[in-house]
């Protein structure tokens, strides 16, 4: 069931790519909407807009509620890290490196997950 999510977050619509970044950086660690923004360079409600789509997906979780709100990967999101990852790589195209995948790092990161 994760996969079918999982799939349809990244590859079926236009904001992908967005989630996808999202989900890369609350792996290393939680962050609030705010931090979000600034490390992915995006725009406040537009970061607001992808959480709110992970939260009831149940991708990712919350402190709370408000400004402050720390967000994190779920118990579920963790567990299917790498489901995430081979997704991502089949999505993004043999071209795509990932990292994290048995712990290895690639010698390039793809573009759209440098921060």
């Amino acid at each position: 069931m994760v996969k079918k999510i999982l799939w349809e977050l990244l590859a079926g619509t236009k904001g992908g790519i967005n989630r996808a970044r999202i989900i890369d950086v609350l792996k290393r660690r939680p962050y609030n909407a705010n931090q979000l923004a600034e490390i992915l360079s995006l725009n406040y409600k537009t970061i607001k807009y992808h959480i709110e789509i992970l939260e009831k997906k149940d991708i990712i979780t919350s402190t709370g509620r408000g400004y402050g709100a720390l967000y994190f990967l779920s118990d579920k999101m963790e567990a299917n890290f790498k489901t995430f990852l081979q997704i991502w790589l089949e999505f993004r195209g043999s071209e795509a490196e990932i990292y994290y995948l048995d712990e290895e790092k690639p010698k390039e990161v793809p573009l759209e997950l440098i921060h």
